[in-house]
């Protein structure tokens, strides 16, 4: 795997840091006010340009460090409020201290997975902190006693007003120091730390501002994010972009576009924002939830990106949104289908800004049987009637990076040929914290094997499914969102929650399809639609067809289905027996006091050790 070489730009700082984009941005003068608007669930605001940013980090940064952190310290962040979230992220970058993003609590019904899943993680990190705030503080004080280095737990209302006077002097932070561990969601593996530095954070927020968004037009441009800041879109693209480029950012709590989707664009006709991005899930559920007469009442005339990706993009959920949302004046173009991963600090490639929503339409029996993404309008066919894959472009590689499509043995394949995709550039992170096995087998220098399949067209490129998930039947390779995107679409399944995948049969390898479905339901006639769609489709006769109910299927801390693990819990017979979002509130209510009442048996048990403590050092 060969590295590209590095940006040519004059936009590039090779030397840039944290400390150093909060100074630089001051100087960029893209509009009077320009900074951050943190906009509370109640619609209230608090704006901050990016010289009170400044001063709001320098100050929280000190904080950090009169409570006995140093540069390189690990310290886990769990702070729902996107402004409390920002300032504590930043001030940990500035003083030099690795940060360790962590979603929060959602809800009750899945806290015993939650504070085990989270405390593996602050495990792997050696977190010495946590840091997290009054509103979720009652339920992870246990964890100060589950994780070995964790000697501390500090909300976020303890940084206010001026730090102490005798607080050590901020340390100089370098571009190849750890700013934050990105943990990966787990999707098709056990998570793992990726080490994001100062440079690739640089390398990747300035190439996305200036080729990937063409900020000719920054001194009008808005972004308009609700995506949670514990997950690289949303902490990288609408944080750390705005702060390298000088864009003027609107952040809105992830729970107010989740408690209702029609939020999002009512917000970006609003406040005249111009880009945005989102996973594909995200503008199907807008789409559902925004009536027509709230459509007739926004302006989007002024939106020129919204970015789609974190997800494979479904092009009848992109097409739909587009159709959806014209009456109020959003052009077609404005769809911007991306492709990213942790791995890479964020984004790989994007399309092209000139250009409509670009798909590529293959024979599928060609795809299936041989690997090969042949468009219906070459040759080859044998019918009109031949069945096809439509797949959606997600454009080129960033500026100063490249694309290459690779087999098993690391050979580069020609065009339409469909292989592991692999990314380089100095977007390329070091790799994952403290394992260097899997370091070893995803990363060469700055070129990283995704673990994504995918095919190029003259540098076009179109990301067809995980190789780790691929459905292999009867000789053929399947995608598994192939197959889940018709099961999606029936009436009564819950789109965005299914699942396939294959198990051993007594002969060879069969389908299994689990899909969330709404309540009330005959699911055995539901069922006998699943399978008529998925063989009509597909040709294919599932081996089992599971109907659950909503809040059931394995998911990721960032919202994307587990497919590994969905496999072994049907496998294991324990599908469903992990606890399910949508409990009843006797349940919540019970779990909720459980793990109250261990946080404070670990809070008063932290608390006499710290005075013992104290107590022998004064003698």
């Amino acid at each position: 795997m060969a590295a590209s070489s590095p940006i040519e730009s004059e936009f590039y700082e090779p030397e840039w840091t944290v400390g150093f984009a909060l100074k630089r941005v001051q100087t960029l003068q893209r509009r009077p006010d320009a900074g951050y608007v943190f906009v509370a669930s109640d619609g209230s605001e608090r704006a901050y340009t990016f010289a009170e940013i400044e001063e709001a980090v320098t100050n929280r940064a000190k904080h950090l460090l009169s409570r006995g952190l140093k540069k390189g310290d690990r310290v886990g962040i769990i702070v729902p409020d996107p402004e409390e979230f920002v300032l504590t992220f930043f001030a940990c970058a500035l003083a030099g201290i690795v940060s360790i993003p962590l979603f929060p609590p959602l809800g009750m019904g899945k806290l015993d997975s939650y504070i085990r899943d989270t405390a593996r993680i602050l495990g792997i990190g050696h977190a010495k902190m946590l840091i997290t705030s009054k509103q979720v503080e009652p339920i992870l004080w246990s964890l100060v006693g589950t994780v070995d280095e964790l000697d501390e737990l500090v909300t976020t209302e303890k940084f206010a007003g001026n730090a102490p006077a005798d607080a050590p002097e901020l340390d100089e932070v370098h571009p190849d120091d750890l700013c934050f561990l990105q943990f990966t969601s787990g999707s098709t593996a056990a998570p793992k730390g990726v080490m994001v530095t100062h440079r690739n954070l640089g390398a990747n927020t300035q190439t996305i501002t200036e080729h990937g968004l063409d900020l000719s037009f920054a001194p009008t441009d808005v972004t308009l994010s609700w995506l949670p800041l514990y997950h690289d879109m949303g902490l990288i693209g609408m944080v750390l972009c705005p702060l390298s480029s000088g864009l003027h950012a609107v952040l809105v709590p992830t729970m107010t576009f989740i408690k209702r989707p029609a939020c999002w664009m009512e917000l970006m006709s609003k406040y005249k924002a111009t880009i945005t991005f989102a996973p594909n899930f995200a503008y199907g559920l807008a789409v559902k939830r925004t009536k027509p007469e709230k459509v007739a009442q926004m302006d989007l005339s002024q939106v020129r990106i919204l970015g789609c990706g974190a997800e494979p993009n479904h092009p009848g959920t992109l097409r739909a949104f587009a159709e959806h949302f014209a009456p109020a004046g959003l052009k077609p173009e404005a769809i911007l289908p991306v492709y990213g991963m942790a791995e890479a600090t964020l984004a790989m490639s994007f399309n092209r800004l000139d250009q409509q929503l670009r798909t590529d339409v293959v024979d599928a029996r060609i795809y299936q049987d041989d690997g090969r993404a042949l468009s219906v309008d070459g040759e080859g066919l044998e019918s009109e009637d031949t069945k096809s894959l439509e797949f959606v472009s997600c454009g080129w590689a960033l500026e100063g990076h490249s694309v290459a499509i690779i087999n098993e043995a690391g050979d580069t394949l020609p065009d339409r040929c469909v292989g592991e995709i692999v990314f380089s550039g100095p977007s390329v992170t070091p790799g994952y914290f403290e394992n260097e096995e899997a370091t070893a087998k995803a990363f060469d220098g700055q070129s990283v094997r995704t673990g994504d399949l995918g095919y190029l067209v003259d540098g076009e490129l179109f990301v067809t499914g995980r190789k780790k998930d691929l459905i292999i039947l009867n000789g053929r390779n399947y995608d598994p969102h192939s197959i889940e995107w018709v099961v999606a679409d029936l009436d009564g399944v819950r789109k965005g929650n299914v699942i396939c995948f294959s198990v051993p049969g007594e002969q060879s390898e069969e389908l299994v399809v689990v899909a969330e479905v709404k309540r009330g339901l005959d699911l055995e006639a539901l069922e006998a639609v699943v399978r008529s769609a998925v063989r009509e489709e597909f040709s294919l006769n599932p081996k089992a067809v599971k109907l659950m109910g909503p809040g059931t299927l394995p998911k990721t801390t960032s919202g994307k289905l587990q497919r590994r693990k969905c496999r072994e819990q049907f496998i294991s017979g324990e599908l469903g027996d992990e606890g399910v979002r949508t409990m009843g509130n006797k349940g919540q209510a019970i779990v909720l006091a459980r793990h109250v009442a261990r946080s404070m048996v670990s809070r008063v048990t932290h608390t006499v050790k710290r005075g013992f403590s104290s107590t022998l050092r004064a003698r």
